[in-house]
């Protein structure tokens, strides 16, 4: 299973050769509510089905839907669920990610992946990345207003020991005389020599952290980091660091002091007045576009902009589907019913478009959208 990034959702916007089978299903994380899930999902199967049979043959169906089955049956799988799931596949091709937040619950079969959901998870303002740090330790996380899970640190070492090595910094004596005359009595002492070997070694382990974490996780995320340390560890990092999504706003505590939700609550204490302050700025650069002629928050327009590389940024209201296809030559559209085997999503499709042409997509909660149509967009020109 694959972590979603930006990457991955750009390998999931090229046309495919239909049918392509988008499932989004809320899960839950503990016993006994995780019980209904395999059994929603088998239910969400079976509306594939029905869908695909309206088109497709029955030997084309079985081929196509036997991952999404072997799934089903996955008792494992099902036993470490988080909030939300999304499984995506087509022919020879087949993904599942676990979601963050709860999603709607969906089936959709049509000739490009449903994928506004999964635009959620990379797309929104309210994901962030935490460092808990430590002299001897360091632990990442990934969370959003919802929750926050840890990361597998893969090769990343997180320790001290294993970042260092046998090249942690050896404690030295210095050599001093006393006494009568050049026979004096030698003596031997260290002048703060344990203090310097810590303060090298601890530098020297928050640089390889900086780089592990810019390397393996800042930079194929593009999300902030927010560092969660003792006070007095703060400074150091920040004056190795080299990491350029790491965020001015910080936790001041020992990450041992928190458990996961504590310390979630306590990061998006920090994140929140930034995400508000994000949104509360593109809303009034929406705004401002409009009134110049610069933007627009009809869907017609929107879409023909989309596919002319005009839009800058685009905003779409999260949980949101309109049914219906957009000509990706002309960016003309028509709606249709949701139930119709090839039916797409039309905000789906706009937002696919202004990416591939180098825009920016930014799902946004219901009541901070800036318009009631599903859409607002930034036009470059």
């Amino acid at each position: 299973m694959r972590m979603l990034t930006r990457d991955v959702l750009r390998s999931l916007l090229p046309p495919r050769q239909p049918p392509c089978i988008s499932l989004y299903l809320p899960t839950h994380r503990h016993h006994p509510d995780n019980q209904q899930d395999p059994i929603r999902y088998r239910n969400l199967v079976r509306q594939a089905e029905e869908s695909l049979r309206q088109k497709y043959a029955s030997r084309d169906i079985a081929r196509l839907l036997e991952p999404f089955r072997d799934l089903a049956v996955n008792a494992e799988f099902w036993e470490n669920s988080l909030d939300g799931l999304a499984v995506v596949g087509a022919a020879e091709e087949f993904e599942v990610f676990q979601l963050q937040q709860p999603v709607r619950e969906l089936a959709i079969v049509a000739g490009s992946f449903h994928v506004k959901p999964l635009l959620r998870s990379v797309q929104s303002a309210d994901r962030f990345q935490v460092l808990c740090l430590t002299r001897q330790t360091a632990g990442l996380f990934e969370g959003t207003r919802y929750a926050l899970d840890s990361l597998d640190a893969g090769e990343m070492p997180t320790t001290l020991t294993a970042a260092l090595g046998d090249q942690r910094t050896e404690p030295h004596l210095t050599v001093a005389s006393y006494g009568k005359g050049p026979n004096g009595p030698v003596m031997r002492h260290g002048h703060g020599a344990k203090a310097d070997e810590v303060d090298k070694d601890t530098e020297r382990f928050f640089r390889v952290i900086d780089q592990e974490v810019l390397v393996r996780f800042s930079k194929p995320s593009g999300l902030p980091l927010i560092l969660a340390a003792p006070a007095e560890h703060h400074a150091d990092f920040r004056a190795v660091s080299k990491n350029p999504f790491l965020a001015k706003a910080a936790v001041e505590v020992h990450p041992d002091a928190l458990d996961a939700e504590q310390l979630r609550e306590a990061v998006w204490r920090v994140v929140e007045p930034q995400y508000l302050a994000r949104l509360a700025a593109l809303c009034e650069a929406f705004g401002t576009a409009a009134a110049q002629h610069k933007g627009s928050a009809d869907l017609s327009d929107v879409a023909r902009a989309a596919v002319q590389s005009r839009v800058a940024t685009l905003l779409v209201e999260a949980d949101r589907v309109e049914p219906g296809h957009m000509d990706p030559a002309s960016g003309a559209i028509q709606r249709t019913d949701l139930d119709h085997p090839d039916v797409e999503d039309l905000l789906d499709d706009v937002a696919e478009a202004v990416l591939q042409n180098g825009g920016e997509v930014i799902v946004v909660p219901k009541d901070q959208m800036p318009s009631s149509s599903g859409v607002a967009a930034t036009y470059r020109y």
